[in-house]
């Protein structure tokens, strides 16, 4: 099954040199997604992933190793999704950036868990229709 890979995962495994010991699985889970083909990503956490590279060649390593990974189309509805589950989210105290939210409602629309180590999705969940792969 499918799984919308999260910025904070793609990070992990990719722009960090040494793995704190609590990741370690996190990666192992990543790179199994990778090898059966089912790690989706879309083009916002693409460009999460690219911004804030200083050095242009780490810049175009990153890009090169992203770009075997094709993004998810995007479509209208996702975006009202997403709109829909930040007005839900912030009635109940809950606030998070655009970017989650489309997360949120990529996944949805797909019918696939968010693979993520931002705890903020923990807080969506409580109020919009998102599963999340379990942290082992």
């Amino acid at each position: 099954m499918s799984v919308l890979v999260d910025t904070s995962v793609w990070s992990l495994a990719l722009r960090r040199r040494q793995l704190p010991p609590d990741a370690e699985p996190i990666v192992a889970t990543l790179t199994e997604l990778l090898e059966e083909a089912q790690a989706v990503i879309i083009g916002p956490i693409r460009q999460e992933l690219l911004s804030g590279i200083s050095d242009d060649l780490v810049f175009t390593r990153l890009r090169k190793r992203l770009d075997i990974y094709p993004d998810q189309p995007l479509i209208a509805d996702d975006f009202v999704c997403a709109a829909d589950f930040s007005n839900r989210c912030r009635r109940h105290g809950v606030q998070g950036s655009p970017t989650d939210f489309l997360i949120c409602a990529v996944a949805h629309r797909l019918g696939i868990a968010v693979f993520t180590t931002d705890n903020d999705f923990s807080n969506y969940a409580q109020h919009v229709p998102i599963a999340l792969v379990p942290l082992s």
